[in-house]
């Protein structure tokens, strides 16, 4: 069992809410579901994306996401990026430097892991110049960001 784990408290959309996101994520499952009742709306469940557990309530409306907290996706390539990007924000709001907020009111990051290199470069101008590039952006792009690395002084 995982020390800490996620608690995700929604409105009444827990069980549609923990579908959607084990349909968008490769190596994902729901755990368990505990209903209100033998066939009553969901309570509470628990799915797992890439072995992180999460656990969600359907608790009412008395509180809602926020940036505050948000779920951070390195990605490995840019089709990776590409499609998280694009499912993740279907029906929510797409936001600047790889953010946005899920149709539930989630905020993702969804970051290709080669930005944390290229920003952690020893030549300091190169990682401005690709902080720079990705203050631009929208959904990271890796071709980008790398041209901005490499680009000459």
């Amino acid at each position: 069992m995982q020390k800490i784990t996620p608690f995700l408290w929604f409105n009444n959309q827990a069980d549609e809410a923990m579908d959607f996101y084990v349909s968008i994520f490769k190596n994902s499952k729901v755990i368990s579901q505990k209903r209100m009742g033998e066939n009553g709306p969901l309570f509470t469940g628990t799915f797992e994306i890439d072995g992180q557990q999460f656990h969600v309530l359907n608790g009412g409306p008395m509180f809602t996401f926020t940036e505050a907290i948000s779920l951070f996706v390195n990605c490995e390539t840019q089709q990776e990026v590409d499609d998280l990007w694009e499912k993740l924000s279907e029906g929510g709001k797409k936001s600047q430097c790889g953010w946005l907020k899920d149709k539930y009111g989630i905020s993702w990051q969804i970051v290709p892991k080669i930005l944390g290199e290229l920003l952690g470069n020893k030549d300091a101008k190169k990682a401005k110049r690709v902080l720079d590039a990705m203050m631009q952006m929208g959904k990271i792009d890796i071709d980008k960001l790398k041209a901005a690395a490499d680009k000459p002084e």
